[in-house]
């Protein structure tokens, strides 16, 4: 009964939007500035809607650029449309969108005080979003891509292999195979796109080719981490993409004893911050606005966030002021300051026994 209301309500709800919409001339969607899968398929879905509810194209464009290389393969497999914001001349458009990011967040390029019409997050609500005609926020939903799924359903609007591959992807990545912060939405659409996704596809994106600068920044990483108690501080110094600063929190959320992760890296006049936890009692979004405050623009939620700091000198001086301020915030909130830090390799005294111990309780269990 719930879910049959939910869907009347986005029925309802996206039948006033496209009746507004059809009226109007071209169709801008707008994402965040380096965009991950969660934007690439909403994009993607919400021009596939207006397609095929309002036979009218719309153009995706973006910021920043595409490194990851799971994103690229993903661009580039399912043939994605998209247009560098640069580009764009915002007078030729009548109906403009974003999604997965909000005016003012920070994490887009989008000029200020532009028009948005059409907005679509799950990340906290933002007061400029209240301007706009048609906002759906939903805090609750752990991706932006489950949203527009639903538009789709409601609206009873076909999905195609491709289109499904990078809806499940989305949904796939953001959450972690469903592991990391996904609400019954997102699991109802992981498990119905999962049989018309193209399976070939799906690995090829998943697993793609990495260059070899991938490899050097995990060093990088590793050579220069440090662990306070349950928290690891990560600087990358200068990476070549930035989405690679949030894949090293991932890494090294992974490593045993670590609830709470900050990774830092340079990219061009950038500092850029990516923050992972494991524990309910931390909201990453809410820690990483204090880190950055004063100096430079956050967002995120419970157990993922992002941030950066813009428009520093050419001075290697500075970079490191700021990430030592960054450092000395992140520790002070923990009131971890007085602790000495360790290198990786201080961890094999304990963990190389205690590793030990383990295999040899499996040998007697077998």
């Amino acid at each position: 009964m719930g879910e049959d209301c939910s869907l009347a309500r986005t029925k309802s709800y996206t039948d006033e939007m496209l009746n507004w919409a059809r009226g109007k001339g071209r169709i801008l969607i707008v994402v965040h500035d380096n965009p991950d899968p969660d934007c690439l398929a909403s994009a993607i879905a919400l021009r596939h809607l207006f397609v095929m509810k309002l036979n009218r194209d719309a153009t995706i464009a973006f910021s920043g650029m595409i490194g990851r290389s799971e994103n690229i393969a993903m661009a580039k497999q399912l043939q994605i449309p998209l247009t560098p914001l640069a580009l764009i001349d915002y007078q030729d458009f009548s109906v403009t969108c974003m999604l997965d990011t909000q005016p003012g967040a920070g994490n887009n390029s989008f000029p200020p005080g532009k028009r948005v019409d059409i907005l679509v997050d799950h990340h906290p609500r933002r007061e400029a979003g209240l301007r706009c005609r048609w906002d759906d926020i939903r805090e609750e939903y752990g991706v932006t891509a489950t949203i527009i799924y639903e538009y789709l359903q409601a609206q009873d609007v076909p999905i195609g292999s491709n289109l499904a591959t990078a809806l499940f992807y989305a949904i796939k990545s953001e959450t972690q195979d469903l592991g990391r912060e996904a609400a019954r939405p997102d699991r109802d659409a992981y498990l119905k796109l999962f049989p018309l996704a193209n399976k070939k596809l799906l690995y090829e994106i998943t697993y793609p080719k990495l260059h070899v600068e991938y490899y050097l920044t995990i060093n990088r990483a590793i050579e220069h981490s440090r662990i306070y108690g349950n928290l690891l501080v990560t600087n990358l110094q200068e990476v070549s993409f930035p989405e690679i600063v949030a894949e090293m929190a991932d890494f090294f959320l992974r490593l045993e004893g670590i609830d709470v992760v900050l990774a830092i890296g340079r990219f061009s006049s950038e500092i850029i911050l990516s923050l992972r936890t494991s524990r309910h009692d931390v909201n990453a979004g809410t820690l990483i606005k204090r880190l950055v405050e004063g100096r430079g623009a956050a967002g995120g939620h419970g157990m993922m966030a992002g941030g950066k700091i813009e428009g520093l000198a050419d001075s290697a001086k500075e970079r490191e002021d700021v990430e030592q301020l960054l450092v000395r915030r992140f520790l002070g909130i923990f009131a971890l300051g007085h602790i000495r830090p360790l290198p990786l390799s201080a961890l094999r005294r304990t963990a190389l026994p205690a590793l030990a111990a383990e295999i040899d309780n499996l040998h007697h269990i077998v």
